[in-house]
Formats: structure tokens, sequence, C-alpha cells
């Protein structure tokens, strides 16, 4: 072989051999550059998981597997049960792509085109980015445990049974649009994004109108949720949170609780244990930032804020020796109730304990409020909330109660002490008002309609051949 010809194989061979190496030593490294891509992307969904509260609706609280469904959420309308949407191929998403899951998250239609119901925030999630919601599927696909267990099925009463009347609900109600800019402020703008998307805030603390949609007009404003009050958050400074400093929301967010404002109970404990408690400051500081600068709402019924209500004071002395040594019946009034059930927490003059783990009963929203809902609840259904490794309970005294059922005319009274010692002036809580709120609290009109919903078709459709026959017959005797 001519030496030419034999230097240009050995060249090609030297270059093949260096290609092998190259591919050798650098393979390893993109495969581990990807594996640790996917790692962030996967924790960057986690976070979003969390923020957006995902754990409160779809796990069984205490014993149920994360995101596997089936905790029921008590709506207005009949008990919704949540789904399973761990990647589970027989039982949950599994199957999904990525578009049918951001369908699912913006415009509340599954993957089989049945449509959810607004229970489930699309309302809100539908202004998440393309970005967000790309890490958030990977998350569930990749990061969560697959669980093959059929979460319960949801059973509405007829018509609300009929999930295609969604469609309509949702041409007259769904926004389908991401998020746009609020602010030339970077901080704002993520606190809207936290706060409307994410977060989904509203979908509790904005009023509803008659077809149970959110009523932007009045955003943050208050709403009933069941037998609790999702109270004004708007930055009015007397019936919102504009009374309130930077660090008091921050520290609110983050562990519930702020002396001499309020703690949270109900779905806030909630949100607080699954979501609030584990965001970043950076992101509690702009939602906060956010906060102060929506439209204040100011409620009628207010005159100060309900945080400045009330002080220290006892009925312990007019007690004593008040009834003699084998009454029956003594627990015949609200200070002898307080006493007996609450004083042992909350002390005789309703300052509460000194860490304030067990809160002081004036200057506290609770009892300061017009709206009576919040305290009347806490009563029944007692305030439960892990933040860190901290347990902050108080019993309920509903009929489940391990320490002693009270009736509705006990609570009532109790209720009314409370008010009167510590609280804002104005009606008082009767027996009705506590059977409302151990009912599930007062149901809106569309609720309401229902069992004449049915009736109301059948009348119509009775009506509509009646009035053509009518109509057919007055024109023939025109003719």
């Amino acid at each position: 072989m001519p030496f030419p010809a034999l230097h240009k194989y050995r060249a090609a061979l030297l270059g093949s051999f260096f290609l092998i190496i190259a591919t050798l030593f650098c393979a390893p490294h993109a495969q581990g550059q990807a594996a640790k891509d996917q790692a962030a992307l996967v924790e960057q969904g986690r976070y979003l998981a969390v923020a957006a509260d995902c754990m409160a609706c779809h796990t069984v609280p205490k014993d149920g597997q994360p995101f596997a469904g089936g905790y029921g959420i008590d709506s207005p309308l009949g008990r919704i049960y949540s789904t399973n949407i761990t990647p589970s191929k027989s039982a949950g998403i599994g199957n999904y792509t990525e578009q049918q899951f951001a369908r699912a998250l913006r415009e509340g239609v599954r993957a089989d085109g049945a449509r959810l119901y607004p229970a489930m925030p699309y309302t809100s999630y539908t202004l998440l980015s393309d970005d967000d919601v790309h890490a958030l599927y990977t998350y569930f696909m990749v990061g969560v445990k697959p669980v093959d267990t059929v979460a319960p099925q949801t059973a509405l009463p007829f018509p609300f049974s009929v999930r295609a009347s969604m469609m309509a609900w949702n041409m007259l109600f769904l926004d389908n649009k991401r998020f746009t800019a609020v602010s030339d402020q970077q901080q704002i703008n993520r606190g809207a994004y936290l706060t409307n998307a994410l977060a989904h805030c509203s979908a509790c603390h904005t009023p509803r109108n008659a077809l149970m949609a959110e009523d932007n007009s009045k955003a943050f404003g208050g709403a009933p949720l069941g037998s609790w009050y999702a109270p004004n958050i708007t930055s009015d400074p007397v019936s919102g949170i504009g009374g309130w400093s930077d660090q008091e929301l921050a520290q609110y967010l983050q562990t519930g609780h702020v002396r001499g404002k309020n703690q949270a109970a109900g779905g806030m404990a909630e949100a607080v244990q699954n979501s609030l408690q584990f965001l970043s400051k950076e992101d509690t500081a702009a939602i906060v930032a956010y906060l102060k600068t929506t439209k204040p709402i100011r409620d009628a019924a207010d005159v100060k804020p309900a945080h400045e209500y009330g002080q220290p004071k006892s009925a312990e002395a007019s007690l004593r020796g008040a009834v003699g040594p084998n009454e029956t019946h003594s627990l015949n009034s609200g200070a002898v109730l307080y006493s007996a059930y609450c004083a042992s927490c909350h002390q005789a003059n309703g300052g509460g304990s000194g860490n304030q783990a067990y809160p002081s009963l004036f200057r506290n929203t609770a009892t300061g409020s017009a709206n009576r809902a919040n305290l009347i609840s806490t009563i029944l259904y007692g305030v439960e909330r892990k933040v860190g490794d901290q347990d902050v309970l108080m019993p309920r005294f509903d009929s489940q109660s391990y320490v002693n059922p009270l009736t509705d005319e006990q609570i009532a009274a109790i209720s009314n002490h409370v008010l009167q010692q510590y609280g804002s002036p104005g009606a008082p809580v009767t027996a009705q008002d506590v059977a409302v709120a151990r009912d599930g609290g007062s149901k809106p009109m569309l609720a309401r309609m229902q069992p004449y919903i049915v009736p109301l078709i059948c009348l119509v459709a009775a009506l509509i051949p009646l009035g053509l026959l009518g109509l057919s017959i007055k024109r023939r005797r025109r003719k």
C-alpha cells in the first residue's frame, strides 16, 4: 500500500478513536446533567404543588395516601370527592398527556372529556404559566408515588349531577387566559400570581353570585364558607387587613397566629398547615405586598377593626356560692358554661395563656367581628393545625367531641357570654344560628332551589305542548 494511503487511513482511525473516547466521557456527563435538570424541575413542581395547596383536597387527612383523592368536600350543592392525581395508570392521571393535564388544570376538563366542578379551582389555575404547568406535570408524573386506589365517585343530586351543564357555566364565568402583570413592581406581580393563581385565595375570600361563580366586583371582600366565614382581606383598614403591619401579615401566613389579631381555624388552618407555612420568605412577602394594593372594601356593619374590641374581664366572683353543692342543673348560664368549659385554657378573664398558645378572647377577630360564624364554628368544630413541629389544638364541642358535646342552646349561651365580655356589640347568637352551623352553614339560593328544579322542568315541559296546542287552535279560529 502506498505511504500516502496508509497515512490517510491512520488519520481516520485516530479520528474515530478520539470520537469514541469523547463519547465515553461526555455521554455520562450529559446524562448526569439531564438528571440534574429533571430533579430541579421536579423540585420546582413540588414547590408549586405546595403553593397551590393540592394536598389539602387530594389527600384524606391523617391516614390518606398523598394525592390519592377520596377527600369529601362538603359543598353547598352536595359532597364532592377529590380525585386520585397520582401517576397511577389505573386509578390516577398516569395516562394523561401534558396537554390533557393542562386542560384539566386550566379549563376543568378531564382526559375523558368529562367536566370538573369548580370545587377544583381551575378558574384560578387558568392563570398558570406554561412553564409552571410543565413543572407541575413533571412533578406529578415523576415525583409522586402512584397509588392504585380508585377514589369514590361524586354523585350530586339532579340537575347538578349533569356535568355537561358545566360547559354553559364555563362559557359564562371562565376567563381562560394566562396571568398578566398588575404592576410595574416585580414583587407585587409575584404576589398577585401567587395569590390569584396558585394559592387561589379568591376561591374562599370572594363572595359568589346566584350561580356560585365568584363576584369579582367584590374580590377578597369576605364570603361564607360552609359554617365558617372567610374574612375580608382587602386593603381596607377597618374591615380588611389594611391595619395589619407587613410583619403581622407575614407571621399569620407562616404560623396561623398573630397575638392580638387572629388565629387560623377551619379551612385557613388547613391552608397554613399544608401550604402557606412552606412558602419562601420572599414569596410570603410578595403576597403581603400584593394584598396591601387590593381595592379596599368596607363592610357596612364595621365601625372599627374587629381586633380592637374587648378587654380582660372576669365573672368568676359572681359565680362563687351561687348554687348549692347538690344542684344538678347548675350549668344554666353562659357565664357558668364558660367557667366550666373555657376558662381553664382561655383564663377566667379571657386573656389566654401566657405564650398565647391558647389565645386571648379580647382583641380577637373571632369575637370582634360582626359576623358570628367563626366564633360559633370554633366552639362547634374546634381548632387543629400543625406548624413546624408544634401542634395547636382546641377541642370541639359538637356531637363528635371527646370532651363533652354541647347543645345548640349551650353553645349559643357561651357565645353570647364571650361576646358580651370580650367582643363586639350587635345581634346575639341564637340556638338556630348554631343549628345552621351544625348543619354546614346557610345554603345559597341555588342549593335551596334544588328540590323544586325537577318539578319546574316537568311543569315547563307540560306547558309548552299545551301552549302550542292553544296557539294552533287560535290560528284555526282566525282562519
